[in-house]
């Protein structure tokens, strides 16, 4: 227990700094070089059906000026080495906005992100505020194997089947997260946390098709 709380002090603060970083290149190298340098090799974003970040973003150009965002939620997990961000996004023109979800595990002293998704959203640019984290609890055994996500569809699968899925879990199986996109490109997104008695939901997304 003592080392599980250990971890999560060193490992929480810098998922968030890890957002922010990502951010922060997004501006300085460009936005889709940001994206594949932080990205986990088996990291999946959607286009709108499930893709592989590594074959999307092979030789994409950047555009002129990228978007930029912050984190204001973060759902840790016990051991401090997965965490599902959210948080606003804005468009370049200062104009155009949302908000997005990121999934983020942490090896070898490095975070680096494996579920990207988001939405627009109408209404005023949201303030920029602190991030709020909400740890898993460390308490009683979460129940169940480790999931594996299973391997996204090719896009010519994706034309041709009603839905595409994908699930994880943090390797201590306190946080865990499941995603679904039909054929049209709506997609659904899922959070569950451990609260030391069940899995309770903490976050959801409901992507509409464009």
């Amino acid at each position: 227990m003592i080392l599980a709380l250990l971890l999560v002090g060193a490992w929480t603060p810098s998922v968030i700094d890890a957002e922010n970083a990502f951010s922060r290149d997004a501006q300085r190298l460009g936005q889709w070089t940001a994206f594949a340098r932080y990205a986990d090799r088996d990291a999946v974003m959607f286009t709108p059906q499930a893709a592989w970040a590594r074959d999307y973003l092979k030789g994409r150009k950047n555009p002129p000026r990228s978007v930029h965002w912050w984190p204001t939620h973060s759902f840790v997990s016990c051991d401090g080495r997965t965490a599902v961000n959210t948080g606003p996004w804005v468009g370049s023109d200062g104009v155009h906005h949302g908000y997005f979800t990121t999934v983020w595990q942490a090896a070898n002293g490095r975070w680096r992100w494996v579920y990207d998704g988001g939405d627009g959203l109408a209404g005023p640019v949201p303030p920029r505020t602190r991030p709020q984290v909400h740890r898993a609890s460390c308490a009683g055994r979460p129940p169940g194997p480790p999931v594996i996500p299973p391997q996204p569809l090719t896009p010519k699968q994706a034309r041709t089947t009603p839905d595409d899925s994908g699930r994880g879990t943090s390797a201590d199986k306190s946080v865990g997260w499941d995603w679904k996109v039909d054929k049209k490109g709506a997609r659904t997104f899922r959070t569950y946390q451990w609260n030391g008695d069940h899995y309770a939901q903490v976050l959801f997304n409901d992507v509409k098709a464009q």
